[in-house]
């Protein structure tokens, strides 16, 4: 049986009998952990295994933990800066903020899989305009060439961990000030703006180095009507045809208010699904999440089966294994250094 297509998330610390019957559900492929369920390295390896445990394929299991406020786990994980702390020192000296941007690359995936977890959604790789409050610091700057490179290098040290980045939001949330949380931006630049967002993409499509991207829920006026997690010709044309992504594509979540005036969350998921994406996300919303599985009980796209498996954790360290391994401990310092004063490091 391959994985299903969508990614749920759970109640608690410990797996409940109604988290196993959701999960055990055919079309469920992946599991969102928040910091809800988290207490310590220990008790979040035990539930991943649990969650592992459940089906063969084992269930997808992901968390957001880019660094800085986005960063779900925290007592006995690395704190990890913003990126947009990175950003600064890039300005500074490109060749030392490079260095930073692959360690926090790879020891964000090398403490992630050390516990079991398959992804994180990260990098963020939308340009810091200086008007988003929802992306802001998350971003590494505001000019496209630094974001790809420092992007390039985040994802490449992660890559080594043994997970695969998750570029996001495509094709780019920095240029809006609505948060898609709660209401529906709309990008109305010209095309030739919205390029600029877009080059650390196709940038790192390129060079093979992103394996799976996140859609964002804002309508780019000039390029569609619809929002761009819920269209075709941003997945389809630009994403599969134009840049030649054959990576797995993520909805960001369907029960975000961005999308509230197109249909219910079956409706949007049949939406998302149809104009191209992979795997759906839906959160903090069991009973949607339950219609949703039981409208599109006889949904299979085995082309998306193939790219999700392609994106599960790779080689990983144990607990103990990276807590003793010279390389961790190294990028620990060099992150604790840095975060102290980055003019540390110069």
């Amino acid at each position: 049986m391959g994985r299903g297509f969508i990614m749920t998330d759970i109640s608690g610390r410990e797996l409940t009998s109604a988290d196993r019957d959701l999960l055990l559900e055919e079309n469920v492929g992946g599991v969102i952990l928040f910091s809800r369920n988290y207490e310590s390295p220990q008790q979040i390896s035990k539930l991943v295994q649990e969650i592992r445990n459940l089906k063969s394929p084992p269930l997808l299991v992901a968390v957001d933990h880019e660094g800085g406020r986005v960063q779900r786990f925290r007592n006995g994980f690395t704190d990890i800066p913003a990126m947009r702390k990175i950003g600064r020192l890039y300005e500074i000296n490109a060749n030392v903020a490079l260095k930073v941007s692959e360690t926090v690359g790879w020891i964000i995936g090398a403490e992630l899989r050390s516990v079991g977890i398959d992804l994180s959604f990260a990098p963020c790789v939308d340009l810091d305009w200086g008007v988003s409050s929802v992306i802001g610091d998350r971003s590494f700057h505001k000019n496209k060439y630094a974001v790809e490179n420092l992007a390039y290098h985040f994802s490449k040290g992660m890559r080594e961990s043994g997970m695969s980045p998750v570029a996001k939001h495509f094709p780019g949330h920095g240029a809006v000030a609505i948060d898609s949380h709660e209401d529906l931006p709309v990008d109305r630049r010209e095309f030739s703006k919205l390029l600029d967002d877009i080059y650390p993409y196709e940038s790192l499509i390129r060079k093979n180095t992103v394996p799976a991207v996140m859609m964002a829920h804002i309508i780019y006026k000039e390029a569609d009507n619809l929002p761009a997690s819920i269209s075709e010709y941003w997945m389809q044309n630009h994403l599969r045809n134009q840049l030649n992504f054959n990576g797995v594509i993520f909805s960001d979540d369907l029960s975000m208010h961005a999308l509230r005036d197109y249909g219910d969350t079956v409706t949007r998921a049949e939406k998302a699904l149809r104009s191209g994406c992979d795997m759906i996300l839906i959160c903090n919303d069991r009973d949607n999440t339950k219609k949703v599985i039981q409208a599109k009980k006889n949904h299979r796209n085995y082309n998306s089966m193939i790219r999700i498996a392609r994106v599960s954790g790779k080689k990983t360290y144990s607990l103990g294994e990276l807590q003793n391994d010279q390389k961790w401990r190294s990028a620990r310092a060099l992150i604790e250094k840095f975060v102290i004063n980055p003019e540390n490091l110069l």
